[in-house]
């Protein structure tokens, strides 16, 4: 399918987004996330914010059992200790399972060596949609830069044909985080830009869009909506947000509360004027 910009592509994504975003709160998709401990309880509240149902299942025995029965999941590996490695593995069995939507972020891998390790096994398993930064795309591709941790240091169009040939691998989304987040499943290419310099100032700004993807995923399987779809809509939604947030914010702490309040207000009018997309047809 080509990835031309189409005159209606904004107005398409952003129709598809307020949807989205309607029957996410209409019917709370219940989120399971197995994420990192520095961002557990933000990432939480943004979930509650927006609408969805968030639960913090990162337990051997428990984590499987409970991706079986989740709308969406995330898997973040930003602190990923023994016991979180071995509940990620056996929740992405049971999401497999169950059909359960899931969602890797793959925080900081080609730096570490045990993080890179398990993000590599976990993309075999075939995530539905994949989030990270350009330096973590083009590690986690076999492109094999050195990030500075959660810093990229590569372009978001650098690791573009890395994302698309990652896509098409694990059959899923891969959604680039920066200025200009560049989104794809292979073969359509996305790229949004809206959002706010302050998301980077926040810790878990980045993780918690994982989460908030993993949302919209879930509510997506009440709706038909493809992946793509849903993944780019919960980008939209998030940093249209992070824009207000913004506007009424005069630093990173107060934005921090500022989003929370925004994710909770915008709506489907906010959504069709801030929208700003272009790329191939949904």
């Amino acid at each position: 399918m080509s990835d031309l910009l189409r005159p209606d592509s904004t107005h398409d994504l952003a129709e598809k987004a307020a949807v989205l975003l309607g029957v996410l709160r209409e019917a709370p998709p219940l989120t399971h996330c197995i994420t990192n401990a520095v961002v557990t309880g933000f990432t939480a509240n943004v979930l509650l914010a927006l609408g969805a149902a968030p639960a913090m299942v990162d337990i051997v025995g428990e984590a499987g059992m409970f991706a079986g029965v989740a709308s969406g999941m995330l898997v973040n590996l930003g602190t990923p200790t023994p016991e979180q490695r071995a509940a990620a593995l056996e929740a992405v069995t049971g999401a497999r399972a169950a059909g359960t939507p899931w969602v890797l972020d793959p925080v900081a891998v080609g730096a570490l060596p045990v993080r890179t390790a398990l993000a590599r096994q976990l993309a075999e398993q075939r995530p539905t949609a994949i989030r990270g930064n350009a330096s973590e795309v083009l590690a986690l591709a076999g492109s094999a830069p050195v990030g500075r941790g959660v810093d990229s240091t590569d372009s978001t169009e650098s690791a573009a044909e890395a994302a698309s040939a990652l896509a098409r691998t694990t059959r899923g989304v891969v959604a680039v985080s920066g200025p200009i987040d560049l989104l794809t499943d292979g073969e359509r290419v996305l790229r949004l830009s809206n959002g706010h310099e302050l998301l980077t100032r926040v810790t878990g700004g980045g993780c918690a869009l994982g989460a908030v993807m993993a949302a919209f995923l879930g509510a997506a399987r009440a709706t038909g909506h493809d992946a793509l779809t849903a993944v780019a809509s919960a980008s939209l939604v998030y940093t249209i947000a992070a824009e207000q947030a913004a506007e009424r914010s005069t630093g990173p702490g107060s934005f921090a509360v500022a989003l929370l309040d925004a994710l909770a207000a915008v709506d489907s009018a906010d959504i069709r004027v801030r929208a700003r997309a272009e790329g191939g047809a949904l």
